[in-house]
């Protein structure tokens, strides 16, 4: 496994309709890294995000598609998805909040 860091973990948030109706639960959806496991994750959104406590962590890996232009074939790249439900007490996270 590579020598991932807390701040290589966390690619960038989801923002779609569904990751939207989950922070009202205080759920956020972020893309990870490939590599990344559960414990890393809770890691880097502790370490990110000042004031937050995580609860529980859910993740998904999802397959790259398979893709065609003319005769060549190929995949895109494989994706891993991590939604994080903070405590109660728990702040917000910030980059969310204008949304």
């Amino acid at each position: 496994m590579a020598n991932v860091q807390y701040y290589d973990v966390i690619l960038k948030p989801v923002i779609t309709e569904k990751s939207m109706n989950l922070m009202a639960e205080k759920r956020y959806t972020f893309l990870v890294h490939p590599e990344a496991n559960k414990t890393m994750i809770k890691n880097a959104v502790e370490k990110m995000f000042e004031g937050t406590k995580v609860k529980r962590v859910n993740t998904i890996n999802i397959p790259g598609k398979k893709k065609r232009r003319g005769m060549t074939v190929g995949r895109t790249a494989k994706t891993k998805k991590a939604i994080v439900q903070l405590t109660e007490d728990s702040k917000d996270i910030e980059i969310f909040s204008g949304l």
